[in-house]
Formats: C-alpha cells, sequence, structure tokens
C-alpha cells in the first residue's frame, strides 16, 4: 500500500513497500517534459535532462557519478517525456543512501558547466542522428506530428538541430529554476525501505528551496485538419507505418476500455493485428497496437513494418481489423483473455521497483487521485465487451483515421484512399 509525505519544502515524497525483495529505487519526477516548451527552446527538456549527470557539487562529472553508483551495483538512468522527466537510481537496499545522495546533489547542484554543455551537443547531435536512421522510431514521432500539428504536443522531443546548437547555459539555468520546484517534482521511492529512514532521507538530500513554478504548458488543442497522411521519403527495405487516431486522455472514463481495446487488437503475439495481418497474410514483421495517454489527450495506433511491394495490402489490413472490431462486439473469451493478458503484465512488472516507483510517482506528479494495483486491476475487470465496441466505433470512426510512412512513398494523395471502411 502506498503512501504520500510531504517535506517540509512542500516536496511530495510517496512511498511504495514491495514485499519481498531486497532492492529499492529512488526516482525523482518532474513537470518538465516537452510540452513546456516553445519554439525557440524545443528540445531543451530532453538536454536538460543529459545535463543534470554532467556534474553537480560533490559528484563533479559523468565519471564521478558513474563510480559512485558502479560501486554499488545499481542502476542509473534518466528519461524525458512530454509532460516529465525523470531521474533514477535502482539498488541493494542498504545502498539506498547514495541513490539519495547522487540524484539529490544533481537535482539541486547542477552546474551546467560551459564546456559539458559543447561537449553534450556533440552527443545530442547522433541521439538525433540516431533516430533520425531508425524509422520504426521516428515514424512515431512523424504520427503525432500529423495527429497534433504545430504545438508543442506534435513536436519531436529531441528538438531540432538548429536549436540543440543554439541554447546557452542561461537558457537551462532558466528553465530549471521555472520547473525543477518542490511544488513541481515527486520524489517516489519503491522496495524494501523503513520510512522513517528514508524520510530522514529525503529531508537531507532533496532540500529544494521553497517555491512555484513559474512555467506552465497550453492545453492541448485539437487540430482541425483534412491532412490524413504524413510520410517521409527514405530509401529502405522495409516500409514503416502507424495507423492510428486520437485517443482518450489519462483518468478518462474509458482509460482502461482503451487499454483492453489495444491488446485485443495488437498487443500480443495471439491478438487480431499479429495473427491477422502477420501471420495469416505475411505482410509484416513487427506490428503492434499501443496506447499513449495525457493529460488531455492521447493516441491510440497501430504500427507495423511491412513488405514494400505489398504496403498497400497491409494498411488495408489493418484498417479492416479496426472495421471488424466496430462492427461485431469481441467474444467473452476473448474479452477474458485480454483482461488476464493485461492484468497478469500489470502485475509482473510491479515486481520490479522501478517500474512500481515509476507507476506511483507519475500519479503522484500528474493526476489529483492516486490508484492503487487493486484499484487498476478492478477497472480492469469492469471492462464489458459493450464498452469496447462503444468506444471501438467512437475512435475509429473514418474521419479520425491517420496515417504516417517512412519509406520509398511519394504519394500521399494515394495511401489517403486507402484509409476507408
Amino acid at each position: 500500500m502506498h503512501k504520500v509525505n510531504k517535506l517540509k519544502n512542500g516536496l511530495k515524497v510517496i512511498l511504495s513497500p514491495i514485499e519481498g525483495t531486497k532492492s529499492c529505487t529512488v526516482l525523482c519526477l518532474v513537470g518538465a517534459g516537452s510540452r513546456y516548451e516553445t519554439k525557440d527552446i524545443c528540445g531543451i527538456s530532453h538536454f536538460l535532462e543529459h545535463m543534470f549527470f554532467k556534474g553537480a557539487k560533490k559528484y563533479k562529472n559523468a565519471t564521478d557519478v558513474a563510480s559512485a553508483i558502479d560501486g554499488i551495483g545499481g542502476d542509473f538512468n534518466a528519461f524525458t517525456g512530454k509532460e516529465y522527466a525523470g531521474y533514477y537510481v535502482k539498488c541493494a537496499s542498504h545502498q539506498k543512501e547514495v541513490a539519495f545522495d547522487v540524484i539529490g546533489d544533481m537535482m539541486l547542484n547542477a552546474t551546467f558547466a560551459p564546456e559539458e554543455i559543447e561537449k553534450e551537443r556533440g552527443v545530442i547531435l547522433e541521439e538525433y542522428n540516431m533516430y533520425q536512421d531508425t524509422p520504426m522510431y521516428q515514424v512515431g514521432w512523424d504520427f503525432e506530428r500529423l495527429l497534433f500539428g504545430d504545438q508543442p504536443m506534435g513536436w519531436d522531443q529531441i528538438g531540432t538541430k538548429e536549436i540543440i546548437l543554439s541554447l546557452s547555459r542561461e537558457q537551462f539555468q532558466n528553465y530549471k529554476n521555472e520547473l525543477y520546484t518542490p511544488d513541481n517534482a515527486v520524489l517516489s521511492i519503491s522496495g524494501h525501505f523503513d520510512e522513517d529512514e528514508v524520510m530522514e532521507l529525503a529531508a537531507k538530500y532533496f532540500g529544494f528551496e521553497e517555491g512555484k513554478r513559474t512555467r506552465d504548458f497550453e492545453s492541448y488543442r485539437a487540430k482541425h485538419s483534412d491532412e490524413k497522411v504524413i510520410s517521409q521519403y527514405k530509401k529502405t527495405e522495409q516500409g514503416h507505418i502507424i495507423v492510428g487516431v486520437e485517443g482518450v486522455p489519462a483518468c478518462h472514463e474509458d482509460e482502461y476500455t482503451e487499454k483492453i481495446l489495444s491488446v485485443i487488437l495488437g498487443g500480443n503475439m495471439s491478438s487480431r493485428m499479429f495473427t491477422n495481418v502477420r501471420e495469416s497474410k505475411g505482410l509484416s514483421y513487427y506490428i503492434r497496437t499501443t496506447t499513449d495517454d495525457y493529460v488531455d489527450t492521447g493516441v491510440i495506433s497501430t504500427s507495423a513494418g511491412v513488405d514494400l511491394k505489398r504496403v498497400d495490402l497491409a494498411i488495408e489490413a489493418i484498417v479492416e481489423e479496426y472495421k471488424k472490431i466496430m462492427e461485431s462486439p469481441v467474444s467473452a473469451e476473448e474479452l477474458i483473455k485480454a483482461k488476464e493478458f493485461m492484468k497478469g503484465k500489470i502485475i509482473l512488472r510491479l515486481e520490479d521497483s522501478e517500474e512500481y516507483a515509476h507507476l506511483m510517482g507519475k500519479q503522484a506528479l500528474m493526476y489529483s487521485e492516486i490508484e492503487s494495483v487493486d484499484d487498476i486491476l478492478k477497472k480492469v475487470d469492469e471492462v464489458t465487451a459493450d464498452d469496447v465496441q462503444r468506444l471501438s466505433k467512437k475512435l475509429f470512426a473514418e474521419e479520425n483515421l491517420r496515417l504516417a510512412m517512412i519509406g520509398p512513398f511519394d504519394d500521399n494523395d494515394h495511401f489517403a484512399k486507402l484509409l476507408h471502411y
């Protein structure tokens, strides 16, 4: 059972003990994702995430940070999404003070040394190039650009080369001061720990100065456009496509219905997409249906790597699966299987203290209420076949369908004609 405490400076600390483990994860989440950016600093959230590892007061450079965590056999990493960034150390429970020390030092005392910024520009540019050379990643960002348009929700999180090359130390410091505040951060501790001990460690190492976030993001604005297809011409051996629609936001009454819908369509190796598009027709190598949920919008989409000679057939086959799930209720057997799959994956994931810390920390940071694991499992069980059909009709209406493509394609009008039932 989770518990939420607060430090004197206002920082939320959410505690999620796990029985039968000897590990502990210390995760700091901050509401500083790419949605908070403007055009002139597009990509700064991700760049800043890198810079926190490049030196602070006690751990003066990336080698010091790595040596401290390697010295206890821990794992550490960071990530930047559209709505928040996260920094974590997972380690043996008796070494958890090192985790608090390292993350607290970088959160409070990062120096953003000019020479480190210059070195990291090269790293970020190579990461940018990697995504450009990895179509199965890049096509996802292209799809969001098509779906959401020219606003932060539709911009690539890594930014543009021009912005990466131009960001200054002053901009990093200003952005950090605006968002890395105790009211806009959560410390999530999961695994094996003593509550009093970790609260003392939190107070010792996360002494943020009291302050309020001074930057916010604009609410999502629905894009009203007839543009159905976005394609990036690239000579590839495989076509990479995404066919999908805008989905429901987080905490929506249909949140778990949508997740079950995605499992039935393409969530595993016995799903409809995998069975009918990959196995029966041999049209793709990988194919999967996934959801993304944000505070005011979402995405449900099917991505696939397809045979270039039969890309039309692959698009038509995916659209056909959307049509079938709208027209006919899923069987009781298929619904039960999807629910048990989803619940099983949740339970397995949450044996990992890092996953548990993320689940609880994200809710504590972003949402007004925190659902326990039992709450989530109960909501999964409550989804009905009627719910799945009703939501699929709403989401997959023909006018909502959008397609992103990377490969040797140059006729968007042709592919737009395939998006119909």
